[in-house]
């Protein structure tokens, strides 16, 4: 069970660039932050218009003096305070996470940023040796991937109970984006803006969430060559794709699959990781996260849930059930344990444990780099006519 006693000294002193009046992913970062006490939100950059950004803060119990249009006003402001800002979430378009994460560092700052990283793995490679330099983390919110059923599927697969691992199959299709919604939408706007959104649309928003499941899910998953082909079902989204496919082959023999989608028309999110084996198959499905479909050759196909004894419950990521199994628990449940592990990690570091930093799984900065790296090569080959290119 979730250990809810464990509290550090004091909570993280912590503000957010982004995610103001009406944005669904600036209340999931803050309802998470909040929900084991280890961060406190004291200032933020919430909305560039002034007015608009001091009184969405006040309406959520920030203080007026410390709400900012300008976030490197911010940082600067907040570096007079004994009180300061410690740790900053970026949940802003994607073109302003290399430098809004760059400048933090900078500052001093332990960082947690949405996905993609950056637009190139030059900037990540930067970010993250930037953060090393510092001493501090960058955090990723790879936010499905907080779910206990996830890490119960690592601890099988490294258990052996599925064998050998053979194919892979990802896919986060979508059908909420099938029409030209972004002529009313600022939101979606932006996200198939080659300017804002990088080189990347359905690949870098949803697909590195499929991927990196897949490498949380396997131990030392690595590719060794892909394929890509995308497409721009609606014209004006082009050069940005609204649909993917990608083939990979994997080090050690195992092969998969990526469909990312936002046109799969009648799709609500179905994100579906399926990993086949050897002796055994496992299917693990966002949409209903609290359990798995585990098929062993020749005998009944079984439905793991979570909270139950029989899991691997000797790792505190399989274990950390908020309540008892049969209650459902949810997307702010993982986000949860994100945020969590974000700030034992920045305790750590900050204490300069470094034995709990080596034992301790969250989605890091190489988690953003290895994202990065993956969307660079998908766009390399598709843009070469779907050729199969060497993995870099």
């Amino acid at each position: 069970m979730f250990n809810e006693e464990f509290r550090l000294e004091k909570p993280l002193r912590w503000a957010m660039i982004g995610g103001g009046r009406g944005s669904q992913i600036g209340y999931i970062h803050r309802a998470a932050a909040a929900r084991d006490g280890l961060f406190q939100l004291v200032a933020g950059a919430f909305d560039i218009n002034p007015e608009r950004c001091a009184d969405f803060g006040k309406n959520i119990g920030v203080d007026v003096d410390r709400c900012y249009s300008d976030y490197r006003v911010m940082f600067e402001e907040e570096a007079k305070r004994e009180d300061g800002i410690e740790v900053v979430s970026i949940a802003t378009p994607n073109k302003f996470h290399y430098e809004m994460c760059k400048v933090a560092l900078e500052a001093g700052m332990h960082v947690v940023c949405e996905k993609p990283l950056c637009f190139t793995v030059e900037e990540a490679q930067e970010l993250k040796a930037l953060a090393e330099s510092k001493g501090k983390i960058i955090g990723v919110t790879y936010g499905y991937t907080g779910f206990q059923m996830v890490h119960q599927v690592r601890k099988m697969i490294e258990n052996g109970d599925l064998g050998d691992i053979r194919v892979i199959n990802m896919q986060f299709a979508h059908g909420w984006h099938n029409t030209e919604l972004e002529k009313n939408d600022p939101g979606l706007k932006w996200r198939v803006s080659p300017d804002a959104s990088g080189p990347t649309y359905v690949l870098g928003d949803i697909g590195t969430h499929a991927l990196y499941l897949a490498e949380v899910m396997v131990p030392g998953l690595e590719i060794e060559e892909l394929m890509c082909t995308r497409q721009s079902f609606i014209a004006s989204r082009a050069p940005l794709e609204d649909n993917a496919h990608v083939m990979m082959h994997f080090k050690g023999g195992a092969v998969g699959t990526l469909w990312a989608s936002a046109v799969n028309a009648g799709g609500i999110h179905e994100q579906k990781i399926r990993i086949v084996g050897s002796k055994a198959s496992i299917e693990w499905w966002d949409e209903h996260p609290n359990q798995l479909v585990y098929e062993v050759q020749g005998q009944p196909k079984q439905l793991l849930d979570r909270g139950h004894g029989y899991l691997y419950n000797e790792d505190p990521a399989v274990s950390a059930n908020r309540i008892g199994c049969g209650h459902a628990e949810g997307l702010f449940e993982s986000w949860a344990n994100l945020y969590h592990r974000f700030a034992l990690a920045m305790d750590a570091m900050n204490r300069g444990d470094n034995e709990t930093l080596a034992n301790l799984w969250y989605p890091d900065v190489n988690a953003g780099l290895e994202g990065v790296r993956f969307l660079e090569n998908c766009v390399e080959s598709a843009d070469n006519r779907c050729k199969w290119i060497t993995y870099k």
